[in-house]
């Protein structure tokens, strides 16, 4: 379990904060008290056992997990607390999961282009990204025709699409 851990990466303004966060599982604690402050560019890793509560604190930075106590902001912007909870689709964070959750019926392309509105250069937008992951010659095959690195781009890819203020590496 993550505990009252204050970890702060710069004194610059904030990108991200976690204030005294607590998650509970029922009645167990997963995450009790962790404060955190990350600035804008700054790279951050939550190391720790397996089942210590990391990929909750992430999966609660994203809003898929509601906290009990505290709250999480960006840009100084309350979008979790025991109040207030911001949908997933409205935070502007891109999530790369640990089983890259691939969608099997969408190829390269279309799993890249998922979360975007169909604006007209959407399409330029993934054919830069696959370009960027080096994934273009793959762009019509489907995930499981991918090796797991390619896959693992492949959901890299998905998760910058939309231009996200914030990237989160399970």
């Amino acid at each position: 379990m993550y505990q009252a851990h204050q970890i702060v990466t710069t004194r610059a303004a904030s990108v991200l904060t976690l204030n005294g966060i607590r998650h509970h599982y029922g009645a167990r604690a997963t995450v009790d008290g962790l404060h955190l402050s990350l600035a804008a560019g700054a790279i951050c890793c939550l190391l720790g056992p397996s089942g210590c509560g990391k990929t909750t604190v992430l999966r609660c930075i994203a809003g898929f997990e509601r906290v009990r106590e505290g709250d999480i902001r960006i840009d100084d912007a309350v979008i979790s607390s025991p109040v207030r909870h911001v949908a997933p689709e409205h935070r502007r964070i891109g999530m790369v999961f640990q089983d890259y959750a691939l969608f099997p019926h969408l190829d390269v392309e279309r799993n890249v282009a998922f979360g975007l509105r169909g604006a007209a250069d959407d399409r330029e937008r993934v054919r830069q990204l696959l370009d960027t992951v080096g994934l273009t010659a793959v762009a019509q095959r489907y995930p499981h025709e991918l090796s797991g690195g390619q896959q693992q781009r492949v959901a890299l890819a998905r998760a910058l699409a939309p231009r996200p203020r914030l990237l989160l590496l399970d």
